[in-house]
């Protein structure tokens, strides 16, 4: 049997909604963006949402926008996808990790006061593999140093953790809609604000930096436009839009078979020898994004590749990000740095989690890993 590590959830009227587009006169950012906007916003109950061109260039631009950059320093986690801290250092600013939680992977917020310098700007917590990070407990770290906290929510839009949403607590939070996401548009992400103010320098800073979109200038009287700051190229079209918004509306109902698919696992993984899962904590709804199991460190490859072998995809998510050689060789890290986090890097392999996964699949992947 093979089955695949991930397979979209795009459908025959996502195509129709991209036909509509592209029959149409607009592919850039306009009404279509301007829909899945609002209704985004409207899903994660904030004031407002920005499409962006992905999760990386929505975190390099919440950091523009709160003027963090040369000079300042960034907490974050040290297990993510490299673009977390990338995106730190693209504003200009140093990235400090702190260890994790080793039964979630979310950063661990208890150690991230001891790491906060006359140079912190911003924390920057990673909802890991769909579970929300405690972000009671570091906002009140935030608040009590002036700190901003940008939400990396890459796999986590439906989350929820202590009654709060992403984005409730933080000053922004940021999401991925790259081709393995819960919802994708092949690439893209969007970033969730309830500040107004700071919602219209991020569609500045999202188009260069000028005052008026393309939609502004061309579908009615023309009007003149200026560049006020110094911006990216990083704004969603309306094709990726299209994409969009009819997995918005399924949102919940694909959220619901992901979910079944990882009680499966929990149920008949959770008690095998050898086997380690990670902790869903009460009071939260997770995501469920990735399924991760932890093996012997020792063995994680040898499992790894057995799995492969009988047709299944895997994946690592992720190695720790101090350990890859840029950051050893720009920033001096090496292994003992961060215990936990690199023993979670060196342990995990994801399975394959995503909606149209059959339980015959299921049970494939299942009986496999009990019989390697």
């Amino acid at each position: 049997m093979k089955v695949e590590f991930f397979k979209h959830n795009i459908n025959v009227i996502d195509i129709a909604h991209v036909n509509e587009v592209l029959n149409s006169i607009f592919l850039t950012t306009g009404q279509t963006v301007k829909e899945f906007e609002d209704d985004f916003a409207s899903y994660l109950s904030v004031k407002h949402a920005i499409g962006i061109t992905s999760c990386t260039a929505a975190l390099h631009l919440c950091l523009l926008a709160w003027g963090i950059g040369e000079g300042d320093e960034v907490i974050t986690t040290p297990m993510s996808f490299c673009a977390t801290s990338n995106a730190v250092i693209h504003a200009g600013a140093t990235p400090v990790f702190v260890d994790v939680e080793e039964e979630t992977g979310n950063i661990n917020a208890a150690l991230i006061e001891d790491k906060i310098t006359e140079k912190t700007r911003a924390i920057i917590p990673v909802h890991l593999y769909g579970q929300m990070c405690d972000m009671k407990k570091i906002r009140q770290v935030a608040d009590r140093h002036g700190l901003i906290i940008i939400e990396d929510a890459a796999h986590c839009i439906e989350g929820i953790r202590d009654s709060i949403r992403v984005g409730e607590l933080g000053d922004a939070a940021c999401y991925s809609f790259y081709a393995t996401k819960n919802i994708t548009s092949g690439e893209g992400g969007a970033i969730s604000v309830n500040n107004s103010e700071k919602s219209e320098v991020l569609k500045m800073l999202r188009l260069h930096g000028i005052d008026k979109s393309a939609a502004d200038r061309y579908t009615g009287r023309y009007q003149h436009w200026d560049m006020t700051v110094l911006g990216w190229k990083y704004n969603m079209d309306n094709i990726q839009a299209s994409l969009l918004l009819g997995q918005l509306k399924r949102i919940e109902k694909l959220w619901e078979r992901r979910a079944e698919i990882y009680r499966q696992y929990q149920d008949n993984l959770g008690s095998l020898n050898g086997i380690k899962l990670m902790k869903i904590v009460p009071n939260s709804k997770h995501a469920m994004h990735l399924f991760t199991i932890h093996v012997a460190e020792e063995n994680r490859d040898e499992v790894l590749f057995s799995l492969q072998e009988r047709g299944i995809g895997v994946a690592v998510n992720y190695r720790p990000i101090h350990l890859l050689k840029y950051y050893r060789e720009h920033f001096g890290y090496q292994e003992g740095d961060f215990p936990i986090a690199e023993k979670i890097g060196s342990s995990t392999i994801s399975l394959p989690l995503y909606p149209q996964l059959s339980n015959e699949e299921v049970d494939y992947v299942v009986n496999s890993i009990v019989t390697i």
